[in-house]
């Protein structure tokens, strides 16, 4: 799990009781769970009096710090052996460690799905049409012919049932050098997927 400096001196800070006191460091975690799960707050820390005469500056960067981290703990499916290992390095003390991870595994799941929830993806393809239509003459040259390539592609956007079509039309050559681009793109996605 790769966490950037800032993060990990937030997670030092929070894990530092001189900073974050034991009593305050429970109300907190359960702040940045609940606070991730509750989408009306929009992630800002309420400033409560369950977190006490705890420095404001402090709170905020170890609220910061523990928000992102059990992101990426949610997202890269952690278990509390990997939360652990984490944790330790940022000089976190047993109970702490304890205590963070009971809270986080309890709504590990709910975090999850809110994660996946909150994607954009792309239409893809789930079917194509063509007609090939030969024009012979138009409006502007009386002689054309020239065969044209009329492509629908029915695409589908994650979580719809219907389809939408994209019309388009091109030339022998612009067909060619389409296909020709989906065949590359589709060999960089193979190599990518196999790193």
């Amino acid at each position: 799990m790769e966490l950037s400096t800032e993060v990990t001196d937030g997670l030092q800070l929070s894990g530092d009781s001189a900073h974050i006191p034991d009593s305050v460091f429970g109300a907190l975690v359960e702040s940045v769970c609940d606070d991730l799960l509750n989408r009306e707050n929009g992630g800002e820390l309420q400033i409560a009096d369950k977190f006490g005469s705890v420095d404001k500056a402090s709170l905020k960067e170890a609220y910061a710090a523990l928000m992102t981290f059990s992101l990426e703990c949610a997202k890269n499916n952690a278990d509390s052996s990997n939360i652990s290992s984490v944790l330790e390095d940022c000089k976190f003390t047993t109970e702490r460690i304890k205590t963070f991870t009971n809270i986080f595994l309890e709504k590990k799941s709910h975090i999850q799905a809110l994660l996946g929830s909150v994607s954009h993806n792309p239409p893809h393809i789930v079917d194509v049409d063509w007609r090939l239509d030969y024009y012979i003459k138009n409006n502007h040259v009386d002689k054309v012919n020239q065969p044209t390539y009329l492509i629908t592609l029915k695409t589908e956007e994650c979580g719809q049932q219907d389809t939408k079509d994209v019309q388009f039309a091109c030339t022998m050559e612009q067909l060619q050098d389409l296909v020709g681009k989906l065949k590359d793109a589709t060999k960089s996605l193979e190599k990518a997927s196999q790193m």
